[in-house]
């Protein structure tokens, strides 16, 4: 009783937020497990049908291929931003007078919606002679490029664009990190001799196993819930060269009343979502224990 009593206000401060999550999302995910099993069309009544819609998502063409799309975008965008976040936040991290005003322009791009990010870029990229870089060209009498219009180009401007736009953030991340770097640790190595790239390698590197974790965690599962930044700058197209499994959950639970087998995409989405986090942290938390 006593032991009730003493946590009964921790309870109490706690309720309404496990009160709203339960309503807001455990309850929804219950019913969507519940959805998957059904042909639920999102109106009329609906009958359990087992496992088929599980079956028919991994038989369905354009489901397959957005789950490659996916996948592609998600290891490519946060290794990409990774390096890159790295080596910038090393270089924003000198000695230069300059590098508040420039860690403030390679963040800004993180301020602005990916919404709005995709549809400034799509205007800049459009295959059309009303995007930017085809109306120079033809200004220029060349011959205009594929660029959104080309499956291939497609896919590879859709995760150029996205490391522009999440690459300041993620290098804030490092340089915070880098800044409680002890100086003493780098006095020792210059006594040593150690060279520039010797103190990146078994100094800064090592000790950004902390940032890292976070980085990437919030990397691979931003990557594997895109919808935004895609549907902006392609629309999914051409075809479905860059269309996201998000995109095709919505499509078809939405778009064609096929909320049951939209449910099934999701579980095999949430469940592919829950085993990469799982691996990507368990490593990552490995590097930083070998720290201590």
């Amino acid at each position: 009783m006593k032991n009730v009593k003493k946590n009964l206000p921790y309870v109490l401060f706690l309720a309404p937020a496990i009160i709203i999550y339960t309503i807001i999302t455990f309850i929804p995910v219950i019913r969507t497990f519940i959805y998957s099993f059904t042909n639920f069309n999102g109106l009329s009544q609906y009958k359990f049908i087992g496992l088929s819609n599980y079956i028919q998502a991994f038989q369905t063409k354009n489901v397959v291929q957005s789950f490659k799309n996916t996948l592609i975008y998600a290891v490519s965008v946060p290794v990409l931003v990774t390096f890159l976040a790295i080596l910038l936040a090393v270089i924003l991290s000198g000695k230069m007078r300059s590098r508040n005003i420039q860690r403030a322009i390679f963040f800004f791009p993180s301020v602005i919606s990916s919404l709005f990010v995709g549809y400034i870029w799509n205007f800049i990229l459009s295959a059309s002679k009303y995007g930017l870089v085809n109306s120079i060209l033809t200004g220029l009498g060349l011959e205009k490029l594929p660029l959104l219009s080309d499956p291939e180009s497609a896919m590879v401007l859709l995760i150029l664009v996205s490391v522009w736009c999440n690459l300041g953030w993620h290098a804030s991340i490092y340089i915070a990190n880098i800044q409680t770097i002890s100086p003493e640790y780098y006095e020792a190595a210059e006594v040593d001799g150690a060279s520039a790239w010797d103190k990146f390698r078994y100094i800064t590197f090592p000790m950004l196993a902390p940032a890292m974790t976070t980085s990437v965690m919030l990397l691979l599962t931003g990557s594997l819930k895109a919808f935004d930044m895609p549907f902006a700058l392609t629309g999914g197209g051409p075809g479905y060269s860059t269309t996201m499994i998000t995109q095709t959950i919505i499509t078809e639970g939405i778009g064609a009343n096929r909320v049951g087998f939209a449910s099934a995409m999701a579980f095999v989405f949430l469940f592919t979502i829950a085993v990469v986090s799982t691996l990507q942290t368990k490593f990552m938390t490995r590097r930083e224990d070998n720290l201590q």
